[in-house]
């Protein structure tokens, strides 16, 4: 077997992994702020966060190799997909809507170390945008599997 396919296979199969891991940590940290209301529920709520930043690291380097690094149909084509910047853009909403929610879990993590009190009247907030997140990420998938199959993508019936 030829190791260029070698190489997009296993791109492909890691950026798929990478929803799947994305999906099932946003939802068990959303979850987890969800329930928060002491500092006990933090342990399971940074577990699923280490796991939805990974995962995230994931899909964006998978993604990036394989849109623009000569492997699969090559930039142009993702460039001109209309589905791709469907994707592209659930992305950056995504991103941004993580600022927030990430600033304050690593300060939490500081403050349980140090031994400060805890201040957890936002992990609502931050559940609310978990919940908007997933949709997102769903909204990536529906994105990339129409991308692929050439929906809306200029000479096709799509």
């Amino acid at each position: 077997m030829e190791m260029s396919l070698l190489i997009r296979w296993a791109l492909a199969a890691l950026h798929l992994l990478g929803y799947g891991f994305a999906l099932v940590a946003i939802i068990a940290r959303t979850r987890g702020l969800r329930r928060c209301t002491s500092t006990q529920c933090l342990s399971g709520v940074f577990l699923a966060d280490n796991v939805w930043g990974l995962s995230a690291l994931l899909l964006i380097a998978t993604g990036s190799i394989r849109a623009f690094g000569g492997f699969e149909k090559g930039a142009s084509f993702y460039l001109q997909a209309p589905l791709f910047h469907v994707k592209m853009g659930a992305l950056v909403l995504i991103l941004l809507l993580e600022i927030a929610p990430m600033i304050a879990l690593i300060r939490w993590r500081i403050a349980l170390r140090k031994g400060t009190p805890l201040r957890l009247d936002r992990a609502q907030q931050f559940a609310a945008i978990g919940s908007v997140q997933i949709a997102l990420l769903v909204v990536m998938v529906f994105a990339a599997t129409g991308m692929v199959r050439g929906v809306g993508m200029p000479g096709t019936d799509w």
